[in-house]
């Protein structure tokens, strides 16, 4: 049983790696010896069954997962809910078996005295770690592949067991890719105006230097929140630009999704809201014949009729309030429209393509650690990292209040300290090469139905793998090519 298992891992591995797509790509743009080398890590992966235990796993995941998964219900919901969780738990996996095989292939490599062999033949130290990175990442790509499928063929198995109506539904607003179109911010007019009302502000009642930013603040926000609010028995409109969309989207159904703040509650938790999108004798319009019954701070979603825009492609929602109290949509969050911008496969696949793009960085991170680390400190060292990329959140607030002390409940304010002088600065700057890689969310557009760009895809891998991974691999390879490895290793 053994040897017939020995056997099939061996003639997998040949299948995957001598007669592969990626090895040949390999020994195409890099040479035999980095494809070699590529070889080695496909090996030593089936060698810890690496491969099969975490393709196993993604499969237990795909298929297991909607199991146990409990929505609401409908089957948006149950779609929406399939995909987040899915693809988090195979980011997951995928990530700590990259992190885990991409120190063990090195640090092992070189503390069991296999890598003193390899370093012997004829070929560079960058050749062995630029190997060893494509090893990992056709693992990735072949595990991604898998999974990918999985999910996306579980998806429209059953989508076809639904009623035509729910099919309908997920067709328009799930397994789709929409595009957004929001009202205009404009935050230049916006500047402009505050710093006009500031100055006048400065002139009538003298402030410190330390106060002019808080004051700059408010005075921003009342002018915005002017834009933004509808007082009761009012109504507000807003413009919004389809842009060259408008000339592929006639006789398609569009989406509204929108949310609203207040400042009292209302005794049955909800608010009666009048909408209009149109402008009559200019345009086609609808507007709700009886007023929505919408909760605040949540985000609601209708359809609305298709060619209600201009000839310019500019879209006018109009809000209309009658109760009591003023409702506020915030530019951020109040008034956007969806729309169809294509289809899922594609867009499933730009998903996937992202996510890959992570596992990129998380084998070079990987890989750069073990290039001068045992492999417990790499792997240490690699998921540090980690807990300081899911702290940003954190690094982010300690930012914004310029303190790490954090807030004082008897004076009221912030506190400090002269250690802020150093760590804010440092803070800032983990925070820019965080959100250089933390920027894109495949998981979330994907189970929101929002449409992945190409445009989004390459600026995830310039700055995911060109530039985060390229300083990671520049030094990796720097420790790498300068690490002894004649030293004798320490097996005690």
């Amino acid at each position: 049983m053994e040897r017939s298992s020995l056997h099939f891992t061996r003639l997998i591995v040949r299948l995957l790696t001598g007669f592969g797509f990626f090895p040949a790509m390999a020994r195409l743009l890099f040479g035999q010896r980095v494809a070699a080398v590529m070889g080695l890590t496909w090996k030593a992966a089936f060698r810890f069954r690496l491969f099969i235990v975490v393709a196993v796993l993604l499969l237990l995941a795909v298929v297991g997962l909607p199991l146990m998964i409990k929505d609401d219900g409908t089957a948006r919901g149950f779609t929406q809910i399939l995909l987040t969780y899915t693809l988090s738990a195979i980011t997951a996996l995928l990530g700590l078996s990259t992190l885990w095989l991409a120190c063990g292939t090195l640090a092992r490599d070189v503390e069991e005295c296999q890598m003193q062999l390899v370093a012997v033949k004829p070929i560079a130290r960058w050749q062995i770690w630029l190997g060893k990175w494509l090893g990992l990442m056709s693992l990735n790509a072949a595990l991604l592949a898998i999974a990918g499928a999985g999910v996306f063929f579980l998806l429209q198995w059953r989508a076809t067991k639904l009623p035509a109506r729910e099919q309908a539904v997920l067709r328009n607003e799930v397994l789709v890719a929409r595009a957004s179109a929001k009202p205009p911010t404009y935050e230049q007019e916006l500047e402009k105006a505050t710093e006009v009302e500031l100055k006048k502000a400065l002139e009538r009642a003298p402030v410190s230097p330390a106060e002019v930013p808080i004051l700059r603040q408010q005075i921003k926000e009342g002018m915005k929140s002017f834009a933004q609010n509808v007082p009761p028995g009012y109504e507000q409109s807003w413009p919004i630009d389809l842009g060259f969309a408008k000339n592929f989207i006639h006789k398609q159904p569009l989406f509204l999704r929108v949310k609203f703040n207040t400042a009292e509650k209302s005794p049955s938790g909800t608010f009666d809201v009048f909408w209009r999108v149109g402008v009559p004798k200019e345009t086609q319009f609808w507007q709700t014949p009886e007023p929505m019954s919408l909760a605040p701070d949540t985000f609601h979603e209708f359809e609305i009729p298709p060619d209600l825009f201009d000839e310019k492609g500019i879209l006018t929602v109009t809000v209309m309030n009658p109760n009591r109290v003023s409702l506020l949509f915030t530019m951020e969050e109040g008034i956007e429209v969806l729309y169809r911008e294509g289809g899922f496969a594609l867009n499933f696949a730009r998903g996937l393509g992202i996510i890959f793009c992570w596992m990129a960085l998380l084998a070079t991170l990987g890989l750069a650690a073990a290039s001068f680390l045992s492999f417990p400190v790499a792997a240490f060292v690699s998921v540090a990292t980690l807990m300081v990329v899911f702290s940003a959140g954190t690094l982010a607030s300690a930012v914004t209040d310029g303190t790490i002390m954090g807030y004082d409940s008897e004076s009221g304010a912030h506190g400090h300290s002269p250690v802020d002088i150093l760590v804010i600065p440092v803070f800032k700057g983990i925070l820019t090469v965080i959100n250089l890689a933390k920027g894109f969310s495949p998981v979330e557009a994907l189970s929101a139905g929002r449409s992945i760009t190409w445009g989004e895809l390459g600026r995830a891998f310039v700055q995911i793998v060109l530039v985060l991974g390229g300083i990671f691999a520049a030094f990796g390879i720097w420790a790498f090519t300068r690490r002894e490895l004649a030293t004798a290793q320490n097996h005690s």
